[in-house]
């Protein structure tokens, strides 16, 4: 399958796209998006609908025409839809208590009986929710959501332990 040399995404009513420089901005009801796209031979217009064009004709920019209309379709379904992820809280040995800190992190105490709480940043204006053994991570930009779950998980790693034995930690059961 070869890779194509123009793209064209159509925007959906209720949503905006303006292009400055070269940064696009997406307004939609859920919010506003707004990304910088950077790089030679690929050009980007926006007038009613975006488009992804490569003036240079090559492999890696070919790839990355395609990279750029995915990058841009998921920044109208985040105003548009916004993302979710559900995580779990999993624990055998020891009750893991998750908390939100403030706007910029997550605090995850009694891990494996630890007595110091580990910590996750929060990426961008994503919303954590814990209620009982669930996590909800909402928010419109899609790289923000999935980064704060990653880091989540991340602060779980089980270090010197055998990890067949001690499953405990945060995961992402459901991404929407």
């Amino acid at each position: 399958m070869a890779a194509e040399t123009l793209i064209e995404i159509q925007i959906p009513q209720g949503v905006t796209v303006t292009l400055s420089g070269a940064t696009l901005t997406v307004k939609g009801q859920k919010g506003q998006v707004s990304r910088e796209f950077r790089f030679p031979g690929i050009k980007l217009t926006a007038d009613g609908n975006v488009t992804v064009e490569a003036t240079k004709v090559d492999k890696q920019t070919k790839a990355t025409v395609g990279t750029y209309a995915s990058h841009v379709n998921n920044m109208v379904k985040g105003v548009t839809e916004g993302y979710e992820y559900n995580m779990k809280i999993v624990y055998a040995h020891f009750p893991i208590q998750v908390k939100v800190e403030g706007k910029d992190r997550v605090s995850i105490g009694n891990f494996l009986g630890e007595r110091k709480p580990r910590y996750a940043s929060i990426m961008g204006d994503t919303k954590v929710n814990v209620a009982g053994d669930k996590v909800t991570l909402t928010g419109i930009n899609k790289e923000h959501v999935g980064q704060t779950a990653a880091n989540i998980e991340q602060a779980c790693k089980i270090r010197n332990r055998d990890p067949r034995v001690f499953q405990d930690g945060v995961y992402i059961i459901k991404k929407a």
